[in-house]
């Protein structure tokens, strides 16, 4: 455990090639093979998706889950840069190194996903693009956000080849992308909620709501901060560096914060909407409701206490539990709660989950080899991972 001050970012160094790594790539490998075959033969060669269920995980998860969990960095950009936390400041480079592997793969997924791959370009014609969609506009948001982030991201580069010269000049316009960085996620994660939206009734009445564009973006601010804890304290673990209590306790007490307004906010509505006896129905989606609630309102209790909040264990069983709130929120609305009509069902086949996984082991074996080569985490917890 750390509470002393932070040095400036070093390279973590150590090796490249251990269990871990060669896991990821092994993963990856097999991911890898998929996509030719899907590449080739087309997409109902390797998922299950069909005319009623045309949005597998490759869509659900990889974006619609995959961006929430890569708000690691834009929910922190918020505290340091909008709301003046400087005291958050080291948490900045490691959770935005996170983002930027989330949000660049799930921008890849959704061309993955395409059908017709090979016209994406569309999507930023103006002869082609559908500019009155929220797929458009979310779309946009994201592909402008990615290149954002990477430009966050390059003065790390820039530190690594000491090119002091060209960070002077990109510090000059850094606060217009920082002030990129804030909008864009905030557009396009509420319009996630309004992508939701327009599927009207389709969509049970417990998901289904004009709320969905600040549910969607409260959650994901929220997850963000949940990311940052799971992340640092598998981080600790792993690279043997050490755990920074007091800085992630004062982040879960404005994480704990946050996710009572989105209960007070979801439950009310649901209330409100007449909905909540869709809850108490012998169906699945009632279940799968109650389930999603339970992961939500565990941490909320948890982090109640201020001892909680003071325990590394109890922070990352919080962590853990609101991402499984967030998953099952965005699973349980495009998949579980969506219905298509009769004769209509959907399970992913062994092919999707497992370019699923690999997608997400391309995020941890990149996070791994970057924190190595570049100044990313502080100087200290470089030296004792050594």
């Amino acid at each position: 455990m750390s509470n002393h001050a932070h040095s400036a970012p070093a390279p973590l160094g150590g090796k490249f090639v251990t269990p871990v790594t060669l896991t990821m790539a092994l993963l990856i490998g097999i991911a890898g093979l998929i996509l030719i075959v899907r590449f080739i033969f087309g997409i109902g060669a390797v998922t299950n998706v069909n005319d009623g269920y045309s949005w597998g995980i490759w869509v659900v998860y990889d974006v619609m889950v995959g961006s929430a969990f890569a708000c690691g960095g834009y929910a922190i950009a918020l505290l340091v840069y909008i709301f003046n936390k400087g005291e958050y400041h080291p948490l900045v480079r490691p959770a935005l190194l996170g983002s930027l592997f989330g949000y660049t793969l799930a921008g890849a997924s959704v061309i993955i996903d395409l059908g017709r791959y090979w016209n994406t370009w569309h999507i930023f014609a103006p002869g082609w693009a559908q500019i009155n969609s929220v797929m458009f506009e979310v779309a946009v948001c994201i592909t402008i956000y990615i290149g954002v982030m990477w430009l966050e991201f390059t003065p790390v580069f820039l530190e690594k080849y000491n090119r002091p010269d060209l960070k002077k000049k990109l510090g000059k316009w850094m606060f217009l992308i920082i002030a990129l960085g804030a909008l864009l996620p905030s557009m396009h994660q509420s319009s996630l909620g309004s992508l939701l939206v327009v599927f009207g009734t389709q969509i049970n009445p417990l998901w289904q709501t004009l709320m969905l564009p600040p549910i969607f973006l409260i959650t994901a601010i929220t997850v963000g901060y949940a990311i940052v804890i799971f992340e640092s304290t598998v981080s600790a673990i792993g690279f043997k560096r050490p755990f920074e209590l007091g800085m992630l306790a004062k982040l879960s007490k404005v994480m704990w914060g946050m996710l009572l307004v989105y209960l007070v906010l979801r439950l009310g509505d649901i209330v409100v909407r007449g909905a909540l006896g869709e809850a108490f129905k012998p169906n699945i989606m009632a279940l799968m409701f109650w389930i999603e609630m339970a992961f939500f309102i565990a941490p909320a209790v948890l982090l109640a206490s201020d001892a909680n909040r003071h325990r590394p264990d109890k922070l990352f069983l919080s962590a853990v539990c609101m991402m499984a709130g967030t998953f099952l929120l965005r699973i349980n609305g495009f998949l579980i709660g969506y219905e298509t009509g009769a004769g209509w069902n959907y399970f992913p086949s062994i092919t999707e989950i497992m370019l699923t996984v690999g997608i997400v082991a391309i995020e941890i074996l990149g996070y791994i080899v970057l924190v190595r080569l570049l100044p990313v985490l502080p100087k200290h917890e470089a030296a004792a991972a050594k």
